[in-house]
Formats: structure tokens, C-alpha cells, sequence
């Protein structure tokens, strides 16, 4: 049997608290922590509020306008942190796989990335993604969900030793902030029907948890 996102995810974070250094995954395990006391989750958008345009270049280059989309149906956005992160590669393919089923549902998605349009492009590829993949430089679209927030200076310190770049990956110099690994779904009317901002990276939204939303509100049209 296929493993869920979620037991995909669990078995990553085992293997990630066996390898990482104790003392990074207390400043990560910080950081989180931060995050969540500063309320972010609660202050980005929520279920009801009315989304953002959002209008980025895709993973071929060429403008991309969601409102494109939700003229077909609701839409799935997830927001992730770059093509660096095992997270992410996870989450990214999970959603590959359910695409038939999001599809039936009448659903379509987009994710949307701070990184530079090359990179999210190798991200598509090297994930073999045939949903359109958005790059966000700058985090216009992540801030008008209000989903970025900025790292610390210890955090920084953490990346560095993991030899990642942030500022050169984002394509925008001193640029070492990021957006919370947000999950949206978007009505035909702009209006958000399902939020989920939680504050841990190596956490996400299981597709499934998504499915089964679009499945029963198609079942009951």
C-alpha cells in the first residue's frame, strides 16, 4: 500500500532528528517555536477571507494568471519553502500523484516558490510536475496571504552550515526570509475554503485531508 504523505513525512523527520545535529535542530526546533508564538498562522489568511490575485511567471517562463483557473473551479495553492528542501520534494510529488483525482474533483492546482524562475523550473523537472509551478521572487503573493516572515539571525547561522544560500536561491540579495508551508483552496469566487498555515516546515497538508473536501463538495453540487 502507498504511503501517505503524512507517513512519508514522519519517517523523513526520524531519519532527519537521527542525522541533524543536536545543536541545529534546537535552533530550528526554536524558530518554529518563534513562529508560532508570533501568530503568523492566525494573522495570514483565513477560511472566508477573500484570496489574493496572484500572477507570477511559471515553471516555462510565461505569466501565469490563477483567475484563469478558478474560472473552471476551486484551487489548490500550496506555498513551499524551494526546490532544496526534502519537504517540499515530498509534498510536491504527493500532490502529483492525486492530480487525476483533484482534476475529477474539478480542482486544479498551482505551488508557488520564492525561488528564481530557473530553479523553480529544475523543480518541476526533477519532480516530474505537469501542474504549474510559480515563481514568487520578492514574496508578493506570499505577503498578501500573509504567509512570509523573515529569519532570525541564529537561523541564519543554521543555513550556513547547511550551505544554502537563501538570498541567491530567492534571486533577490539579503533575502533570507521564506513562506510558511501554507495549503489553500480557493473557491470559483475568491473566497478561501480551506487554510491550513501551520508554523513546522517538516509539516504539511496531506492531500488527502484535501481530497476529501473537494470530493464532497463536488458530490454535493
Amino acid at each position: 500500500m502507498t504511503e501517505t504523505l503524512s507517513e512519508q513525512l514522519e519517517s523523513y523527520r526520524a531519519g532527519w532528528r537521527a542525522r541533524v545535529p543536536t545543536d541545529r535542530q534546537a535552533v530550528m526546533d526554536g524558530h518554529v517555536a518563534h513562529l508560532a508564538a508570533s501568530g503568523i498562522a492566525k494573522t495570514a489568511k483565513q477560511v472566508g477571507d477573500r484570496a489574493p490575485a496572484i500572477q507570477l511567471r511559471d515553471q516555462h517562463d510565461a505569466e501565469f494568471d490563477v483567475a484563469s483557473l478558478l474560472t473552471k473551479g476551486a484551487v489548490v495553492v500550496t506555498f513551499y519553502r524551494g526546490g532544496w528542501c526534502p519537504f517540499c520534494n515530498m509534498e510536491l510529488k504527493a500532490y502529483q500523484a492525486v492530480l487525476p483525482r483533484l482534476a475529477a474533483a474539478g480542482a486544479s492546482l498551482v505551488a508557488i516558490s520564492p525561488e528564481k524562475p530557473d530553479d523553480v523550473a529544475d523543480t518541476a523537472t526533477k519532480n516530474e510536475l505537469s501542474f504549474p509551478v510559480l515563481s514568487d521572487i520578492g514574496h508578493t503573493v506570499a505577503k498578501a496571504f500573509g504567509v512570509h516572515y523573515a529569519f532570525t539571525a541564529e537561523v541564519r547561522t543554521v543555513y550556513d552550515g547547511f550551505k544554502l544560500d537563501i538570498p541567491g536561491k530567492n534571486g533577490a540579495p539579503d533575502d533570507w526570509s521564506l513562506p510558511l508551508s501554507a495549503t489553500y483552496v480557493i473557491g470559483r469566487d475568491g473566497t478561501i475554503l480551506f487554510a491550513d498555515t501551520r508554523t513546522d516546515y517538516r509539516e504539511r497538508t496531506d492531500p488527502e485531508e484535501v481530497l476529501r473536501l473537494l470530493e464532497h463538495r463536488a458530490a454535493a453540487e
